[in-house]
């Protein structure tokens, strides 16, 4: 497979190009765009954080060290937490993602 932005031979199972960066559409559902919900399952305190990371499809300590700095920096992080809290919403009721399992299920 080549990307499509600067002609790089990926490897097949690349999501996006080593060289320049671009999504090269694998793990794209067709498409489709996921909603920014919070993450009820794997929250620390209210899902926020982890909810970001899905959205981003990046590590979710990537997203609470980012997220730490801005608050202890800025200062402006602790209203935007509280914010995203109010206004983002769950994701109780809405179909479960894909979970990772670290051990087989027996049966």
């Amino acid at each position: 497979m080549f990307c499509t932005r600067c002609g790089f031979e990926c490897r097949e199972d690349d999501r996006f190009c080593s060289r320049c960066g671009t999504r090269t559409g694998i793990g794209d559902e067709a498409g489709a765009s996921k909603p920014l919900l919070l993450d009820k399952r794997n929250k620390k305190i209210a899902g926020v954080c982890a909810g970001f990371a899905r959205y981003l499809e990046v590590d979710v300590i990537l997203v609470r060290v980012i997220w730490l700095c801005v608050a202890l920096t800025v200062g402006i992080g602790v209203i935007a937490y509280l914010a995203a809290w109010i206004i983002m919403p769950s994701d109780l009721g809405h179909e479960p993602q894909t979970s990772y399992r670290p051990y087989p299920q027996a049966g």
